[in-house]
């Protein structure tokens, strides 16, 4: 009877109840299309940085880090035997990484100088066009970067670098490929040519800085080398997803406080007008809660309505950013995020759609219940009067 009786008085409120619950349907959408924006992005970033970086995971060597260019010419070191192994195998690669300097078109550019076995194909890098028949240094670059450089496919380029002892040297290279990728970290500043012209030329035999390993729990510790797992690696992309998530959470909350304003003044308004139809009730033998219950349930069935509407346009528009995804309009290497293409297509979640309509359903919920408190303190006769208990 409860229910019954909150539906026809919802539904009598006309263009106000459809009102609210539009808005509250709004939420819905919203949040669920955001989110999953942010993690469609995560999925896609990290499937791509696997593919063309990381693999399963890496072995540094004990002096690099990223973050500091001047420890590239000291982070070398000779390969392990197990992960010599491993590389005979096909089931890991070996990077070198050194200084240089490039000059294209008369200009100074300081890089990061990659050596790579040209034979490998535990990563997209296209690393087949590093070999050199003709006796030829050649190099691939990023697209985003030879665009910056403006250098183009069978370019030459004047590189200069310093071996192991200190001497400096300079040759002619090759732009024997431009690859296109939406991963920063293998084209930013970076020139890649093959791993034996590298170790020659820096006078490094069988020496590298990372092991890029494809089974990510092969997690053998050895001396001078740092195994670094993919939840390492990837953590600037979940920490910069994370911080995105939380700024557009702004939103979420300015949409949710819209409805639940509405819900809340509804409710407020709902009680006063009808003071006499609640000393009715509780002269027929309502009691006090169950007329607190059904106040606190219309405001609830907004909710549950405006999962409906919000499902009848929502499910289509979702499906529709699935397939085709959301145009960016721009290239997003120019703004400095990995795994960005021309479009960004969304991933939802179960977990994601319940999380977002449970919220939704304790907030209205809540909302819904703190106007009805001071039905507690009404009486009967006030209410028939029209007056509210104070």
């Amino acid at each position: 009877m409860i229910f019954k009786l909150a539906y026809k008085n919802i539904m009598g409120a006309g263009f106000r109840t459809w009102l609210n619950i539009f808005i509250l349907s709004l939420s819905y959408f919203v949040i669920i299309a955001l989110q999953g924006f942010f993690m469609g992005w995560q999925d896609d970033a990290s499937r791509e940085m696997k593919n063309w970086d990381f693999a399963g995971g890496q072995y540094w060597q004990e002096a690099y880090d990223p973050y500091d260019p001047y420890t590239l010419e000291d982070s070398h070191a000779t390969i392990p035997e197990d992960l010599q192994k491993l590389l005979d195998n096909g089931e890991a690669i070996s990077i070198l990484l050194s200084p240089a300097t490039i000059y294209p078109e008369r200009r100074m550019r300081n890089i990061v100088l990659k050596g790579i076995d040209p034979d490998q194909d535990l990563i997209e890098l296209p690393t087949k066009y590093l070999a050199d028949p003709d006796g030829e240094t050649n190099c691939i670059i990023g697209s985003g970067f030879a665009d910056n450089l403006n250098i183009k496919e069978g370019d030459f380029i004047v590189l200069r670098w310093r071996d192991k002892n200190g001497t400096y040297d300079a040759r002619d290279i090759k732009v024997a490929h431009v690859f296109s990728t939406t991963v920063i970290t293998v084209e930013s500043n970076q020139v890649w040519i093959s791993l034996p012209v590298l170790q020659e030329m820096l006078g490094l035999p069988n020496e590298a800085t990372i092991i890029t390993i494809k089974d990510e729990m092969y997690n053998k510790e050895f001396s001078g080398w740092q195994y670094k797992n993919l939840d390492f690696l990837l953590i600037d992309l979940t920490n910069m997803i994370k911080a995105k998530t939380i700024g557009s959470s702004i939103m979420y909350i300015l949409m949710l406080f819209l409805a639940m304003i509405a819900i809340f003044d509804t409710q407020i308004l709902s009680i006063f007008r009808r003071r006499k139809e609640m000393g009715t009730m509780m002269a027929m033998g309502m009691t006090r809660p169950k007329i607190i219950q059904l106040f606190t349930l219309e405001g609830v069935l907004h909710a549950v309505l405006a999962i409906l509407m919000g499902a009848v346009y929502g499910i289509p528009l979702l499906r529709y950013f699935e397939k085709v995804g959301m145009q960016i309009g721009m290239d997003a290497k120019e703004w400095g995020l990995s795994g960005l293409d021309d479009a960004l297509y969304p991933v939802y979640g179960w977990k994601l759609v319940v999380g977002t309509i449970v919220l939704v359903l304790i907030t209205v919920t809540i909302v819904s219940f703190l106007p009805t408190r001071k039905i507690a303190k009404l009486k009967p006769t006030d209410a028939l009067r029209g007056k509210m208990t104070k």
